[in-house]
């Protein structure tokens, strides 16, 4: 799920009430409140709407939730971050809440393709190469190392160098390629991001990453739920499964229907979730047939802060909001950001025959 983004005008007092307001609506059994904790609590990852209703949660929970919802570690860092208004920095570019030193000088060496330079300089700061910068106020890209920068994702100019490749191998060669989390943290980057694929470099650099080691796996959910099928498919050529998910995103139906009679639920939530999103209206189909419930967020890596419904109008996709609406989807779930039903979406997106189709049903 997106984190949300502290507004400059956030405060304390608002952000416990936040709180409070999580706590109720766990205590009333509502399913965005179970999402929201499913999501940013670590105690409550695994567990399901049905067994969420006898778990215990406390203020605290909540409070960690609202803090983690934010971007931010824990109730007491966020408090911090409110005294000291250092939410503020959000606005600003990821290069520009570096601080001034070796590693921003690496990055401004990378972004502008200047291989020479940079080399000579991790040549002078051997481990460099190593380092993590610190962000807060986000749910990805909170601790890059310099080869996670590359593929611009999050976009920081929305341009790559023309020789990228040629960055990668430097910092590659220099050691980044015996760090198996930043090669994966990587590759999953470069997966799913738009700026990677516009400029030409995605398979090479998804190719490359995977001949130094990288798990071709780690990109394989956020390349589907971005749409980033060319990615997707140049992973599986490198050894990544082709699971339920995977084979519902692509349309690969025999493969699907093989694995459908051993299916645990929450792969079945997943493969709806985006199947739903790619518009798959036959794939839905099936996959309601075989237990899918459209009445479910969708699961973390699904684009959980919505329904599959929400998904399909997100993508203008009517066919499958038909599936969708015929398989037992309930028009007055909201997502969770915007407390919006999908005829909220259709008509914000402008997707008129979404919204036409969908208000005729209200």
């Amino acid at each position: 799920m997106p984190t949300k983004r502290l507004p400059n005008s956030a405060n304390l007092d608002h952000l416990k009430h936040q709180a409070k307001d999580l706590l109720r609506d766990f205590r009333h059994g509502r399913m965005s409140a179970f999402q929201r904790l499913r999501e940013f609590h670590p105690l409550f990852a695994s567990v399901s709407d049905d067994s969420m209703q006898k778990q215990t949660c406390a203020l605290s929970d909540a409070q960690l939730s609202i803090a983690r919802e934010y971007g931010y570690a824990s109730w007491t860092r966020l408090k911090a971050v409110i005294a000291e208004r250092h939410h503020e920095q959000l606005a600003l570019s990821h290069n520009d809440r570096l601080p001034n030193g070796p590693f921003k000088q690496a990055l401004d060496f990378m972004d502008a393709g200047d291989e020479a330079r940079l080399s000579a300089h991790l040549a002078r700061h051997a481990d460099l190469v190593h380092e993590r910068a610190f962000f807060e106020g986000g749910n990805y890209f909170q601790n890059p190392t310099l080869l996670e920068f590359l593929p611009q994702n999050p976009t920081r100019n929305g341009i790559m160098p023309e020789n990228a490749l040629a960055i990668a191998k430097i910092l590659l060669e220099a050691g980044a390629k015996h760090n198996q989390t930043a090669l994966n943290e990587t590759l999953m980057l470069a997966a799913s991001g738009r700026v990677c694929r516009e400029a030409g470099l995605q398979t090479a650099l998804l190719q490359l990453l995977c001949e130094h080691g990288a798990d071709p796996a780690a990109g394989m959910q956020s390349a589907l739920a971005h749409e980033e099928f060319a990615a997707v498919r140049t992973l599986i050529s490198r050894g990544a499964p082709l699971d339920l998910a995977t084979a519902a995103t692509l349309d690969e139906r025999d493969a699907l229907k093989q694995m459908l009679p051993e299916a645990s639920e929450p792969d079945l939530q997943l493969a709806l979730s985006l199947a739903a999103s790619a518009g798959r209206a036959e794939v839905v189909q099936i996959l309601l047939s075989s237990g899918a419930e459209p009445n479910r967020y969708n699961p973390p890596g699904g684009h959980s802060h919505c329904t599959p419904l929400h998904s399909a109008v997100a993508n203008n996709r009517l066919e499958t909001v038909v599936v969708l609406v015929e398989g037992g989807a309930d028009l007055n779930m909201t997502d969770i950001h915007h407390s919006a039903t999908a005829l909220d979406w259709a008509l914000h997106l402008k997707h008129q025959e979404i919204a036409t189709y969908l208000g005729a049903l209200d």
